[in-house]
């Protein structure tokens, strides 16, 4: 018994430290209800209960506002040098000459003078 009195005294420490932490260091944009020092104040003088009601009410949710793509040079307003080639060019050849090893193989079956079959 005396093991589960310990246990549950240390994690009633470890979550108010932590809920306390966490108050602390959270933007103020982000607090709601109550200013940041009285929820500090009521974690810290309610352990487990003003924990819980620190993480259900009194932080409020992450906005996270969209940035800008800083590597981006159209967005940059185009840098003074040249535009970098794009990273599909290979690609892109790769792709023309299969397409014309394709029309190829189309034009010679198109002579052999058949109803239109393939092989």
């Amino acid at each position: 018994m005396a093991r589960l009195v310990v246990g549950v005294v240390i994690a009633v420490v470890v979550f108010t430290i932590f809920a306390l932490v966490d108050c602390a260091l959270t933007e103020r944009a982000r607090v709601r209800g109550i200013p940041k020092a009285l929820w500090l104040l009521v974690v810290l003088l309610l352990p487990v209960l003003g924990g819980v009601l620190w993480f259900l009410i009194g932080r409020g949710p992450l906005r996270r506002r969209p940035l800008p793509p800083d590597d981006d040079p159209a967005f940059l307003g185009g840098g003074t040098g040249p535009a970098p080639a794009p990273a599909h060019a290979p690609i892109d050849d790769e792709l023309a000459l299969l397409e014309q090893e394709l029309a190829n193989l189309d034009s010679d079956s198109d002579d052999d003078g058949g109803d239109g079959r393939h092989r």
